[in-house]
């Protein structure tokens, strides 16, 4: 038999093992959200993982909380918002059995999700998991959790066709994704490195750049007087809106198109400034005197932090000394939660190529490149660890918002392409109780 229909015969079983586990797929995916893993309390759904690692794939399992002492002269560094107490990192650790040799890989994904928003606008409760046709629904289900299932059932499968990837594989499952990154970017501390990395978020092809984000929150404090007399007062809730409203106009020149990067030149809106968070006033006869914003700030990539602080705070300057309210009037920036730079993937890369052409061969299509208006943890492979990365994931919706869901069929897909690309990357030996077969 010759090599190249040996590694046909292998790809084939490999492919039929993914499509075996589906029902488990589905399955894990289902349990996997059903850990309400916000912010803070990511605990219990890294138990699951930890599980999963060890018991359904066999690897060696580390855990560590974060250290922030050592993270936070990082350049990737962004503020953390809570304690990172009992909220581990998880990372499975395969080491060949047999004979080194391949590419090593480090597949990531992150565990926390976001809030779920207003829950009586869901159509059941946003971590009661729950199926139809296609789709799988409930909060994180798209993002990411999917991922994590494709690229647990992808070991799987190798694993029940009877190999091992050939060179070191590490499945990381990290906390902290969604607003700052440093669940990432401590296991890139922690000394994790690899030929290359997959993140299988919900992007639907393969990510080509990603922009940079930076949350901030502005402060104004007023005047207060009784609301019949509102007029003697400085009402800081109105003030905060004004100031935001002079951030709006630096995203509109940064969409011009003169002004933006390359990548982003086809794209209808690449920049947005979203206010997220509004908290103000404390009595609704009171002119309000104090009012906190939180704004997300999307920048191009090549554009560095400090550049970005001193643009966004010289606008917010201008505008607070044109107010007639200024001398009654202060404010001050705070920086907290994601401080996040852009970063464009080298599309000519080995692993991109050889992605993509995993892709091809398992779905018989070519993977849609894609311009991603958000950030993610392929920054911290791509800037600071000399690891090249990409995003590569399912097809899902409502993401961030009400009855989010991930296409089944997608994520089988994904977990086919990461086993093929896997046996490919990283090279296949057989497994000891399956070498003479």
């Amino acid at each position: 038999m010759t090599i190249e229909a040996g590694t046909k015969l292998a790809e084939g079983k490999i492919l039929e093992c993914v499509a075996a586990l589906r029902d488990d797929a589905v399955q894990m995916l289902g349990e996997l959200v059903e850990q309400p893993s916000l912010l803070g309390e990511e605990a219990s759904a890294q138990v699951y993982m930890e599980g999963v690692f060890r018991d359904r794939l066999g690897l060696r399992v580390e855990r560590f909380d974060i250290d922030e002492d050592k993270i936070r002269n990082h350049p990737g560094y962004s503020p953390s918002l809570v304690s990172y107490d009992g909220r581990p990192n998880v990372v499975g650790v395969h080491q060949p059995q047999g004979e080194r040799r391949g590419k090593s890989l480090i597949l990531n994904g992150h565990i926390d999700v976001v809030p779920v928003g207003t829950e009586k606008l869901w159509t059941r409760p946003p971590f009661e998991a729950w199926v139809e046709g296609d789709r799988l629904y409930g909060r994180g289900s798209s993002d990411m959790k999917a991922g994590i299932v494709a690229y647990s059932i992808a070991f799987q499968a190798l694993k029940q066709a009877g190999y091992e990837p050939a060179a070191p594989v590490f499945l990381q499952s990290v906390v902290e994704e969604e607003c700052t990154g440093n669940g990432a970017l401590a296991c890139l501390v922690e000394g994790y490195t690899a030929d290359a990395a997959i993140i299988p978020e919900p992007v639907g092809g393969v990510m080509t750049c990603q922009l940079g984000v930076m949350w901030l929150g502005i402060t104004v404090m007023g005047v207060p007087a009784h609301a019949a007399m509102a007029q003697d007062g400085t009402d800081a809730i109105g003030f905060a809106l004004y100031l935001f409203h002079a951030l709006k106009k630096l995203e509109a020149r940064w969409n011009q198109p003169e002004a933006r990067h390359a990548c982003y030149s086809q794209q209808r809106h690449p920049v947005n400034f979203n206010l997220g968070k509004i908290q103000g006033g404390d009595w609704t006869s009171s002119v309000a005197s104090e009012c906190r914003i939180d704004v997300r700030i999307g920048f191009y990539p090549g554009r560095t932090r400090e550049e970005i602080k001193t643009e966004v705070e010289a606008v917010l300057k201008e505008a607070f000394e044109q107010s007639p309210h200024a001398a009654s009037s202060q404010y001050e920036v705070t920086y907290q939660g994601f401080q996040a730079e852009g970063c464009v993937v080298d599309m000519n890369d080995p692993v991109i190529r050889d992605l993509e052409q995993a892709h091809l061969d398992v779905v018989g299509s070519e993977a849609a490149r894609l311009v991603f208006t958000g950030t993610t943890d392929a920054r911290f492979f791509n800037l600071y660890g000399g690891i090249p990365a990409t995003c590569y994931g399912p097809v899902g919706g409502s993401i961030h918002g009400i009855d989010e869901w991930v296409s089944i069929q997608s994520m089988m897909e994904v977990a086919a392409v990461l086993a093929i690309f896997m046996a490919r990357w990283c090279g296949l030996n057989k497994l000891p109780e399956c070498s003479g077969n």
